[in-house]
């Protein structure tokens, strides 16, 4: 039985990614959900979980600074990182090499499909390393993580503080009880109703 951590500052998504995880890979338990990355490395260092869910962009700790303090828990074994973003333009290629995966927002069945066939590769793999040398061989998390770090500090005009951020691609709605990734260029008009918009 393989166990998750969920971290994503919107509820709205984590309720998604829940779903969707339980349609593709039923026997994943969710142990425990973050919503910002402090509480996520907590949570990680609490539950010590198979694999953790980290959205990039959260208030006060980024998923990739989560990801370098889940990188630094001592006594265990690091989990599996896949990162989920509504921003492809993130390094993507760093998530090539096959350490860490990746999930653009919304998440997708069969890309969220893929992605558990291939952490469930990976946490074969490590068990059977684990069994065969006495002890799995963990990827270099930390130059991946640095590797992400300057492409996201590229992207972002470098690393001037208040550098302008990439320009708005999508905007999230909730119709009904879904949510819904809308392209910019698709939008129309907005409407406020009292406090909604």
């Amino acid at each position: 039985m393989s166990t998750a951590v969920l971290a994503d500052d919107e509820r709205l998504m984590r309720d998604q990614l829940r779903t969707r995880l339980n349609e593709v890979w039923p026997e994943l338990t969710i142990v425990a959900e973050a919503k910002n990355g402090a509480e996520a490395v907590e949570l990680v260092a609490a539950h010590r979980p198979d694999v953790v869910f980290l959205d990039i962009r959260m208030p006060g700790m980024t998923g990739i600074e989560a990801a370098a303090g889940i990188s630094q828990i001592e006594d265990g074994k690091l989990p599996e990182i896949v990162f989920v973003t509504a921003y492809d333009q993130y390094a993507v290629e760093a998530f090539e090499k096959g350490a860490v995966d990746y999930v653009l927002k919304p998440a997708q069945a069969d890309r969220l499909q893929a992605t558990a066939q291939r952490v469930k590769a990976r946490l074969a793999k490590n068990a059977a390393s684990a069994q065969g040398a006495g002890g799995a061989s963990q990827p270099d998390m930390s130059a991946l993580i640095a590797q992400l770090k300057a492409t996201i500090s590229q992207g972002m005009g470098g690393d001037a503080v208040g550098a302008k951020p990439p320009p708005l691609r999508y905007i999230q709605a909730t119709i009904g009880s879904q949510l819904r990734m809308i392209p910019v260029e698709e939008v129309l008009f907005f409407v406020s109703d009292e406090k909604y918009t």
